[in-house]
Formats: structure tokens, sequence, C-alpha cells
């Protein structure tokens, strides 16, 4: 199991019960920092903050239609993504009166068009908008570049600046002279 701050895990909650409720979506939890596809709810935790009875959650995950990660003991743990997939499906399968088989087609289409709207909206973001830079597990992750970061670097490359000068006339000549790499 994910350890975690009481603090953050409350937060987690809240964020999974306005994913349930209708009020917040998958992409706001990811834009906001919240890792989405994080194993942290327990089956009662999930069956408490989606309204669902433990029962029901087996038998989804038997069906395939929500496959919750299994820890080492075989004990399932839900993600924030996998509370909305299960919120969605009670509405779909309750609300609508869809059947199993098509609620998961409806989920996987809505999944599908939710990472093509996200790859949409990062190939039209500026090619320098983003940096890739190593996550705590040596994976390689995109991060958003700030408006500062850009301007700090573009004040950098424009003011040539010189190595501190220390040593003999020699050398201080030579320090003199060089400009930092990169910055011209």
């Amino acid at each position: 199991m994910v350890r975690m701050t009481p603090q953050m895990r409350a937060l987690y909650d809240m964020c999974a019960a306005a994913l349930v409720e209708g009020r917040a979506d998958l992409d706001g939890a990811d834009d906001v920092g919240f890792d989405i596809d994080l194993p942290l709810f327990t089956v009662g935790r999930t069956a408490q903050i989606a309204d669902i009875h433990p029962q029901t959650l087996r038998q989804y995950d038997r069906l395939g239609l929500v496959t919750p990660y299994r820890t080492g003991g075989g004990a399932r743990r839900y993600s924030l993504r996998d509370i909305q997939r299960l919120a969605r499906a009670q509405r779909l399968s309750q609300d609508d009166g869809v059947n199993l088989a098509g609620v998961a087609r409806i989920l996987d289409l809505e999944e599908e068009n939710r990472q093509l709207r996200r790859q949409v909206n990062r190939l039209r973001e500026p090619a320098d908008a983003s940096i890739f830079a190593a996550d705590a597990d040596g994976g390689i992750m995109q991060v958003k570049r700030s408006r500062r970061a850009r301007m700090w670097r573009r004040d950098i490359r424009e003011e040539a600046r010189e190595l501190p000068s220390s040593g003999t006339d020699a050398q201080r000549s030579t320090s003199r002279s060089m400009v930092l790499w990169g910055y011209r």
C-alpha cells in the first residue's frame, strides 16, 4: 500500500468524491497534480466513496469492467481513474439502463476520447512549452516549462557573462575573454 500523509490522503478522498459527484473530471485532477493512476483506495473505501456495494466492485472486476491494481497479497486497490469509471458505470447501468457490455464499450470509448483530447492539446502547445525530466523511478516525464523560466533563459542568452578572474595575468586575460558556453 502507498504511504502518504493524512493530509494527502484527505485530498485524494475529496478528489474521489468530487469525481463521483461530477464536480471534477480526470483531466482537471491530473492537471492540478493528482496521480490519477495511484492505486490507493481499498475495496471498502472505494465502495463507500462511490456508494457501490463491495460485491458489485468484485463483479465489475470479474467482468473486466473496472480492473483494479492487485497488491502482492491479492488485495484490490483502486485509483482515481477507477473510481471515476465506477461512478460512470453505475450511472450508465442504473440511470440509463445500459447493459454491462454496452457500459464497458462506452467507458472504453470515453477514455480513448479523453486521451485523444489530451494529445491534441499537447500538440497545440508551442514547441518550447515543455521539457523532459526524470521522475523518482528514473522514468521520463514531460514537464510544462513556465513562462518565467523561458524569460530567464532568454535573458541569460542575451547577456554575455564573463568568468570570474583569478590567478596570473594570463589566466585573467583568458578568463575575461571567455563567455559561458551556450549563452551567445
